[in-house]
């Protein structure tokens, strides 16, 4: 009995010893390791990526070229020499910063106001979610997702004249009621994974309804806040026909529409295009890369209730 003891005491040593090659444990970490690496999936990334960066590679390439080197057939080429008189056209012929001065106030307005918003809004209907005036409040808002504004342009159009405001100050209000819907929908899956009892101590500590939600909830909010504020940012940057449609001052246009206006101007310049191009998306691209973990994160959090 004595002598079998080492034998098994040496058994399982060697079952769980990760340095020992006939190990259980490192075996089941080497078939563990090879699954991880999946090809096909990994290939299809790689070529949606490709989707991606290789124009972005073209947008940068082009831009820096001069009119000659646009106009030769070979998008690819690296710039030599490098020439940045595309840009300084471009800023010309666009006016880029009052344009830009422009879609930044009705970004910035239509992001802090659908993250106000929307996280009230969600506040209140998952906490009062069995009263059935929120639940078929919740149920309205989410039927307006299926409502692109091309279906209801024309009614926006004369009402936002009728009220004064086919203007700036129109498209970011318009900008924040298009986006309140989805914003909703993640904000209130998002809040259905903040546990009860916070409030509950919150409310025995003397906290009313609004110090509860903007000193508790609203903090805790931050990640999805990220979320819904890239998808507003994104949306209200990038949109080209609601401005187009619904202010009446040429002046007072987005980057966008004054693109689109002045595109014949330069439409065999492909260098000044591109320049123009990489203007207007360069701050789409620079906020996106510093806010993609709020996203990422605000996305598996609201995905998976804790």
């Amino acid at each position: 009995m004595t002598q079998t003891q080492p034998a098994a005491a040496a058994r399982e040593a060697n079952a769980i010893d990760p340095e020992k090659p006939g190990g259980v444990q490192n075996r089941r970490r080497g078939r563990v390791g090879a699954e991880r690496v999946n090809w096909p999936g990994t290939i299809i990334l790689f070529l949606c990526a490709l989707t991606v960066l290789v124009p972005l590679y073209v947008t940068i390439a082009m831009s820096f070229k001069t009119t000659g080197q646009a106009v030769d057939g070979n998008a690819f080429a690296i710039p030599a020499p490098f020439s940045v008189d595309g840009f300084v056209t471009a800023w010309e012929l666009t006016d880029f910063p009052v344009a830009f001065t422009v879609s930044t106030l009705i970004t910035v307005v239509t992001v802090v106001g659908t993250v106000v918003l929307a996280a009230a809004a969600s506040f209140a209907i998952t906490r009062n979610w069995e009263r059935r005036l929120f639940r078929w409040s919740f149920f309205y808002l989410l039927a307006a997702m299926f409502l692109p504004f091309p279906v209801v342009a024309l009614p926006q159009i004369q009402l936002t004249g009728l009220a004064g405001l086919d203007n700036p100050a129109g498209v970011a209000l318009l900008h924040i009621m298009f986006q309140l819907s989805f914003s909703i929908l993640l904000f209130t899956a998002f809040l259905r994974s903040i546990p009860d009892e916070l409030e509950e101590s919150a409310r025995i500590d003397g906290a009313t309804t609004w110090q509860t939600f903007w000193q508790l909830i609203f903090p805790l909010l931050a990640p999805m806040a990220a979320t819904v504020g890239i998808f507003a940012f994104l949306a209200s940057w990038n949109d080209f026909m609601m401005p187009s449609l619904i202010i009446s001052d040429p002046g007072l246009q987005t980057l966008p529409v004054v693109q689109n206006m002045f595109q014949t101007q330069f439409s065999n310049n492909y260098n000044v295009s591109f320049a123009s191009y990489l203007m207007a998306m360069a701050p789409a691209i620079i906020v996106y890369l510093f806010t993609q973990r709020w996203v990422m994160e605000g996305v598996t959090q609201g995905a998976v209730k804790g």
